[in-house]
Parts: structure tokens; sequence; C-alpha cells
């Protein structure tokens, strides 16, 4: 009797998923990615890195071996050997911007914070960016001490050397929607690197999918005495500090305080990382940045874009803006024997996929609505996008879930019902589905009907 049934329940399964999207559960290319990142290249470039001596945003500019413009350059010319070696794929360039003694107590003297930007532009969607992003500058003890040595290994050589990598393994794909690989400058001293991509953004209306802000993904020992190369943190803002009164109003009455945009961004890479790269264990922190302190992406955030931190779970403060020395027989200082090349290799590997899959998911769905109050339902509605899509997939959740735990694939509709699913009782969210399987960001209701 059982063995009769089988065929007929798998028939029942088969058809209730759209076949191009049951058949793409997994993208083989993802595989591909994660294999061809190389943690012997990230050891290379880190090392290159660290050895300009120090990268503070206020050193040389003029020396070829040691210095912030050094480093910068040679930063440039691996985006220009990348770019030659995919026939010309990236746009390689520098943004710059001016920062004077006026603007911040970090600032020992006039000088320009000097971006090295890498496009890779979208077959699709060129306006459509999703970035990855690592910072140039180190430090020392003293932020105004800008001679001194601060090879800044993992804080952030790490960081920068993934984005270089990045860039290499995904220069041989094409993608719907681009990809930006950039090294950000002046982080240390103010987040000025940060600030004036985001700006130069805005004012060349880029729509931004998210950015992927790394900065120290090489070390596993934590201060706290745990060791370990598996474990990695995902910062994210609850909501956008641009959002309205009325949306603030809105979530008093229906909720949504965690679900931002750049929240969405963060369970985005929880979920692709635990698919194909379960080995390893996101950490989602609500929080926009360690406690009182900040990254690259918060100016993006700033300025109502997505953006999320991603770093090592275990930091180790003997190892980050200290001047090198041994005191007490601890010793002290950014160097390289404190970054774990392999660990960096992984948590690159975890920002390819995740660029990888949003180039090449269809545009998430606009103008998500939700009704079904005093009904024992839920229903949603929304704006369907062009492109090769799929359908359209329903997430929800239990109210003090993290995570997306239910979902249910409902075709190439505009509006579902799911019945006997009490609205008061769990969140919502809905993603555009590509027939090659890859999905949208989830977008939360916006508004109800």
């Amino acid at each position: 009797m059982l063995k009769n049934l089988v065929p007929f329940t798998f028939l029942l399964i088969f058809s209730f998923f759209s076949p191009s999207v049951l058949s793409q559960e997994t993208n083989p290319q993802i595989y591909e990615i994660i294999n061809s990142v190389s943690s012997d290249r990230i050891e290379e470039d880190i090392r290159k890195l660290a050895g300009f001596g120090t990268r503070n945003t206020f050193s040389d500019t003029v020396s070829d071996t040691r210095g912030i413009g050094a480093a910068r350059r040679w930063i440039k010319s691996e985006f220009d050997q990348i770019s030659t070696d995919c026939d010309n794929c990236l746009e390689v360039f520098y943004q710059k911007n001016l920062v004077t003694p006026e603007d911040g107590r970090s600032v020992p003297h006039e000088a320009l914070v000097v971006n090295v930007v890498a496009v890779q532009k979208g077959i699709k969607y060129p306006n459509r960016y999703i970035i990855m992003s690592g910072d140039i500058d180190s430090r020392n003890s003293d932020t105004m001490d800008y001679t001194g040595d601060a090879p800044g290994a993992n804080d952030n050589a790490s960081g920068m050397a993934g984005t270089i990598e990045a860039a290499r393994v995904l220069s041989q794909y094409d993608f719907e929607s681009s990809i930006i690989y950039v090294g950000l400058s002046g982080e240390e001293q103010g987040l000025f690197g940060g600030k004036g991509l985001a700006e130069y953004a805005k004012k060349n209306n880029w729509d931004i999918i998210g950015v992927l802000n790394n900065d120290m993904i090489g070390n596993i020992e934590g201060v706290d005495g745990v060791i370990s190369n598996r474990d990695f943190r995902i910062f994210s803002e609850p909501v956008p500090p641009t959002e309205t009164e009325q949306e603030r109003k809105m979530r008093r009455y229906y909720g949504g305080e965690v679900d931002g945009i750049s929240r969405q961004l963060a369970r985005y890479i929880h979920k692709t990382t635990e698919t194909y790269m379960p080995e390893m264990n996101p950490i989602m922190i609500y929080r926009l940045d360690r406690f009182g302190r900040g990254g690259h992406h918060r100016s993006f955030n700033d300025l109502g874009y997505a953006g999320v931190r991603i770093m090592e779970a275990h930091e180790n403060y003997i190892r980050q803006h200290q001047d090198i020395r041994t005191e007490n027989g601890i010793e002290y200082g950014d160097v390289i024997e404190g970054v774990n090349f392999d660990y960096a290799k992984k948590l690159t590997a975890v920002n390819a996929i995740n660029m990888a899959s949003l180039a090449w998911a269809p545009l998430a769905p606009e103008n998500v609505e939700i009704g079904g109050i005093v009904e024992p339902s839920a229903k949603l509605r929304w704006d369907k996008v062009g492109g090769d899509v799929a359908g359209y997939k329903i997430y929800w959740r239990d109210t003090t879930s993290p995570t997306w735990d239910y979902s249910r694939f409902v075709g190439d509709v505009n509006e579902f019902t799911l019945e006997g699913v009490v609205i008061d009782n769990y969140f919502f969210g809905v993603a555009a589905v590509g027939k090659d399987g890859h999905e949208s960001l989830i977008v939360f209701p916006s508004d109800t009907f």
C-alpha cells in the first residue's frame, strides 16, 4: 500500500511548486564560487597591504613602498589587472573627497580621502548595485600618529584582501545587477570614505540593493578565550533612520520594529550562508555596530540604504588599534601572525555567494500590502516585477523569531491569501523568485488594505 502512495505523494509535492524553482533549490554555480576563493591569494594580498608599513589616511602619499598612497595605487592596479583578465569587465576609478581639521578631532591636516572603486556592470539592471567594501586605512594606538608603523593586518587588510579576491572570482560571471568592489579610506578618522561614496551614490541615483561592509574578517582567537573559525557576526540596524513619521506610527500598530531593509539584508545573508555553507555559524546581531562603535556601512544607512557589517565573532583587542610592542609578556599589535587566512577565505566566500545570489535575483516586489484583520487568514498583495520571474514566495515567522521560518511559493501572481494563518500571530514578507531559483530580498509590508 505504501509503495502505491509514494508516486502519488511525489506528484502532489511536485505539482505544488514550479518545476524551475524545484530543480534550482540550490545553484551549482554558488558552490563553484565557494571553491574558487583562494586562501593563498588572500594571504598574499594581506601580506602586501601590511607591508606598506602604515596605511594611516594621513600618511605618505608619494612613496611607492610606504603609506596610504602606495596602498591605494596597488589596490587600483589589482582591480585593473582583474579587469584585464575579464576582458575589461570592471570600471575602475578613484572617488575622492577633501577633509580638513574642521571635519573632526582625528584630522591632523588637510588631505584627500581616496576610495578605490571597481564596478562590474549588470546586464539587465546596470544601475542596481550590491556593494562589498573593505577599509584601506590602518591605525595604531594614537590615531593622530600617521608616521609610525601600523600594519593593520586584520584591521583591515583582511577585509580589503577579501574584497579584491571576491572581485577576482565574481568577475568571471555575468550578473543581471551590478556589483561594486571598493576600498574605502578614512574609516579610523571618522568614516569619511563611506560618507563620501554614499553621497556620490545618492548624487548619481544609484539603486543600491545593499552594502556588505567587511571590517576584520581574519581573527579567530578572541580576547574572551574563544577560538572559532566558524562563527561570524552580521550587524544590522532595525529600521532606517530616514523613516517617515507615518512609517513610525504604522509600526506601533502593525509591527516591524526589527524589519527594516538592513535587517532583511542580514536575514538574507544568514539564510544563504546556512544553505550553501552549513559549516559556518552566522550570528545576527541586532545592533547597528559594536557597542558605541561604527563602520562604513553606517554612512550608507544614514542616507536610507540597506547595509550591514560582516566580521569575526570573537575580537582580540590587543591586536587592534595598538602600537606594536611587548608589555608584561603580552605582544600587542595588528600583525600578520594574528590572521587566519583560511577563516578570511570562508568569510570572503560568504560575501561572494550572497552578492552573486542578489545580483542574479530578480527585482524585489514593490508596494507590498497586507490585510486580514479579524479574519482566520492573512492576505498579501504586491506589484509584480519584470524579468525572468518564476513567481513569488510569501514568508512568515513568529513575532519573536529572528529568522523567516515558514514560506510558500505561490506562483506568478500579485496577491494571495494564506488560509488558516492568523495575521495577529506572525510577521509576513514577500520575495520575487527567479527562474533559476535565486530570490530577491524579502519585502516587509509597507501598508494595509
